[in-house]
C-alpha cells in the first residue's frame, strides 16, 4: 500500500503524468473551436466579399478558441469538485489536503515572507501583516519563519511611516529581530530587482521564500502546509495558491470578490488538472524554492526601448518558465485555500492596472520561442497574450461583422461577381446558422456560472448569504459582468493601440483604498465610449435595424458605462448590498474573519 505522507505531501511524485490530460482537454477543444467555426462559415454563404469573410473567420477562429478553452477548463473543475476529487491525485486527498486528523508534519526548514511594498499605506500593510502572523502563530510552527518588508518606496514620509510602523509591530507581536525592514533608494528591476536584492543579501539562510504583495494575507495554516509540501517535494520549485479577493466594500469590488470566489476556485481546479507540475506563477501568495530561484530566474533586460524592449513589466510568467527549464516543477493547488488579496475598488483603477500587465505580458512575444523553454510554459506565455489580446479580437469581429451587415444592406446582393458566370449567385440567408451559433456561444460564456452556482448551493445556507440571495447575486454579477465587458473590451483595445504605437508605461503605485469615483472622470474616462455606442445605434438602426438587436448587449454597456462606473464605486451601495446579504463570501461570516479573513482596514 501506498505511504500516506507521500500521497499527500510528496508533489514530485505526480509529475510527468500530464499527457493524457492534455490530449483529453485539447480535443474538446478543437472540436468545439470547429464545429463554431463551420456554423459561422455556413452562416456567411457565398454572397459575403470574399476578403471580409476571410478575415471575420480567422478572428473569430482565435477568439472562439479562447472561449472553449476557458469553457472546458471550468467544466473539468466543476467535475471534479462535484465528485470532491483533487485535480492531482484524482482522489479523495491528494498532496496539500494533510491526513485526515489535521496533521501537518514539524518543519525542518526555514522559511522567509517577503512583502514587497511600494509607496503603499504603511498602516494598512502591518494591519495585514499582523493578522497573518497572528494566524501563523497558532500553528506551532512560526519560528520556522521570518518577514521581511522590502520597502522601494520613493516618498521619504512614507517611508518613515513603514520604519517607525515595523518598530511598534515588532514590539505587538514579540518577534523581535524576525520581523525585517529595509529601504531600497535605487528601484532597479522594480518588485523583481527587489526580490533579487533580498537573494543576494539575505537569501542564502532560507530554504524557501513565500512571497506577498502589499495586500496578501494568507492563513497560518497555508503557510505551514506550503513550506511541508516544499520539503517532501525536492524537484518542485514554486507552489502557487489560488487567492481570494476580499476585503473592500465598494459595491465594484464586492461583485468582483464575490466572482472570484463563486467562479475562480472552479477554474482553477480545472487548470490545476491540465496543467499539473507545469502550471503558472502569478508574484504573489506562492511559495518559491530559494536556491533555485536565484540561480535560473533572474531576468533578461529586453534589447530595444519600451514598451516591447527595457525591463520586463510582467515578471512571473517568465520566472515559472525559466525555474521549470531547470528542472524544477511548478504547482498550483487551489486546494489549500486561506489565500487572500484585495482588488481595485473601481473600474477605471482596474483598467489601469491591467494597462500596466498588458504592456508586461505583450514583451513575452519575444520570449515565447526562448531556447530551452517547457512547450507548457511557451503556453502560458502565449495565454498571457491572449488574455489581453481577446478584446481586440472581439472589437475585430463586431467591426467585421456590423461591415458584412452594412455591404450587404447598402450595396445589395451582387447575382454576378467578376468571374463569368452562367448561373447568378442567388442570395442565401442562414439564420438557422445563425442562431445556433449564438445558441453555443451563449452556452461556452454563461453554463460554468450556472454549474458554479450548483457547487455554491451545495455550502452551508449562510455561507453565501442564502440560497436565495446567492441566486440574484449570480444573476445580478452575470448582468453586471456582460454590460462592463464591452467597456473593458474599448478599454483593452485602446490600450493595445497605445502599445503599438510605442507608448510605455512605468509603474506607477497601484490605486489601493475604497476610491469612489466623480461623475467628472467617469464621464472623461467613458465619455467616448458612450459616443460610440450611440454612433452604433444610430449608423445600424438607420442601415440594419434587424442587426442592431444583436449589438443591444454590447451597445448598452457603451451607453451606459458612466453611470455603471459612478454607482458600482459607491461604498454606501457595497454595504447597503451586504445588509441586503447580496455579493456575501464565506470569509464574511463573523466566525471565520478572525481565522481566515484580513484585518479591516478601511
Amino acid at each position: 500500500m501506498q505511504n500516506i505522507d507521500d500521497l499527500l505531501w510528496n508533489l514530485d511524485r505526480h509529475a510527468g503524468k500530464a499527457a493524457w490530460r492534455r490530449v483529453f482537454l485539447l480535443v474538446f477543444v478543437a472540436a468545439t473551436t470547429a464545429g463554431g467555426l463551420q456554423l459561422l462559415a455556413m452562416a456567411l454563404g457565398p454572397q459575403v466579399p470574399y476578403g471580409l469573410a476571410i478575415a471575420l473567420l480567422a478572428v473569430f477562429t482565435l477568439s472562439f478558441g479562447w472561449i472553449a478553452l476557458s469553457f472546458w477548463t471550468a467544466i473539468v473543475g466543476f467535475v471534479l469538485k462535484s465528485f470532491g476529487l483533487h485535480p492531482l491525485s484524482l482522489r479523495r486527498r491528494g498532496p496539500g489536503d494533510g491526513a485526515p486528523d489535521g496533521t501537518v508534519p514539524a518543519l525542518r526548514e526555514r522559511t522567509a515572507i517577503l512583502v514587497p511594498v511600494y509607496n503603499e499605506a504603511p498602516d494598512e500593510v502591518f494591519a495585514r501583516l499582523e493578522t497573518t502572523w497572528h494566524s501563523l502563530e497558532t500553528t506551532g510552527q512560526s519560528k520556522a519563519f521570518e518577514l521581511f518588508v522590502l520597502s522601494d518606496t520613493t516618498n521619504d514620509a512614507i517611508a518613515a511611516e513603514e520604519e517607525a510602523g515595523v518598530e511598534a509591530l515588532r514590539e505587538r507581536l514579540g518577534i523581535g529581530e524576525r520581523l525585517h525592514w529595509r529601504r531600497r533608494h535605487r528601484n532597479v528591476g522594480r518588485k523583481a530587482g527587489n526580490i533579487a536584492d533580498w537573494l543576494d543579501t539575505h537569501g542564502a539562510r532560507f530554504d524557501h521564500m513565500i512571497v506577498f504583495d502589499a495586500d496578501s494575507v494568507m492563513s497560518g495554516d497555508t503557510m505551514v502546509r506550503l513550506a511541508a509540501l516544499m520539503e517532501a517535494s525536492p524537484r518542485t520549485g514554486i507552489i502557487q495558491t489560488h487567492a481570494v479577493a476580499m476585503g473592500r466594500e465598494t459595491l465594484f469590488a464586492r461583485i468582483l470578490q464575490f466572482s472570484s470566489r463563486v467562479y475562480g476556485s472552479m477554474v482553477a481546479t480545472g487548470h490545476s488538472f491540465w496543467n499539473m507540475g507545469e502550471a503558472n506563477y502569478y508574484g504573489h501568495n506562492a511559495i518559491i524554492r530559494v536556491a533555485a530561484f536565484s540561480e535560473h530566474c533572474r531576468l533578461p533586460v529586453l534589447k530595444g526601448r519600451a514598451p516591447f524592449g527595457g525591463e520586463i513589466l510582467s515578471h512571473d510568467f517568465v520566472e515559472a518558465a525559466f525555474i521549470r527549464r531547470a528542472g524544477f516543477h511548478v504547482w498550483n493547488l487551489p486546494n489549500l485555500g486561506g489565500s487572500f488579496e484585495e482588488l481595485p475598488t473601481n473600474v477605471v483603477d482596474y483598467a489601469v492596472r491591467d494597462r500596466r500587465w498588458m504592456q508586461g505580458n505583450l514583451q513575452h512575444a519575444r520570449l515565447v520561442f526562448m531556447r530551452g523553454l517547457h512547450w507548457m510554459s511557451r503556453l502560458h506565455l502565449v495565454m498571457g497574450i491572449m488574455g489581453y489580446l481577446a478584446s481586440p479580437l472581439w472589437l475585430g469581429s463586431l467591426l467585421l461583422s456590423a461591415a458584412i451587415v452594412l455591404e450587404h444592406e447598402i450595396v445589395g446582393p451582387v447575382y454576378f461577381g467578376n468571374a463569368p458566370s452562367l448561373f447568378p449567385n442567388w442570395p442565401q440567408y442562414n439564420t438557422g446558422h445563425v442562431h445556433a451559433l449564438l445558441l453555443v456561444t451563449t452556452l461556452l460564456l454563461f453554463l460554468p456560472k450556472l454549474l458554479a452556482l450548483v457547487l455554491s448551493l451545495r455550502a452551508p445556507a449562510p455561507a453565501y448569504g442564502g440560497r436565495l440571495a446567492l441566486t440574484a447575486s449570480v444573476v445580478l454579477e452575470t448582468l453586471f459582468s456582460a454590460l462592463m465587458a464591452p467597456v473593458m473590451m474599448l478599454f483593452h483595445s485602446l490600450f493595445m493601440l497605445g502599445i503599438l504605437a510605442g507608448r510605455a508605461v512605468g509603474w506607477p503605485p497601484q490605486a489601493r483604498g475604497e476610491r469612489g469615483m466623480p461623475w467628472a472622470l467617469a464621464l472623461g474616462r467613458h465619455g467616448g465610449q458612450v459616443a460610440l455606442g450611440a454612433a452604433a445605434v444610430v449608423v445600424m438602426g438607420y442601415w440594419a435595424p434587424a442587426f442592431l438587436y444583436w449589438l443591444l448587449p454590447v451597445v448598452a454597456g457603451l451607453v451606459l458605462a458612466p453611470l455603471l462606473a459612478v454607482y458600482s464605486s459607491r461604498r454606501d451601495l457595497g454595504i447597503a448590498a451586504r445588509r441586503w446579504r447580496m455579493f456575501m463570501t464565506p470569509e464574511e461570516k463573523p466566525d471565520e474573519r478572525v481565522s481566515q479573513a484580513p484585518a479591516s482596514t478601511t
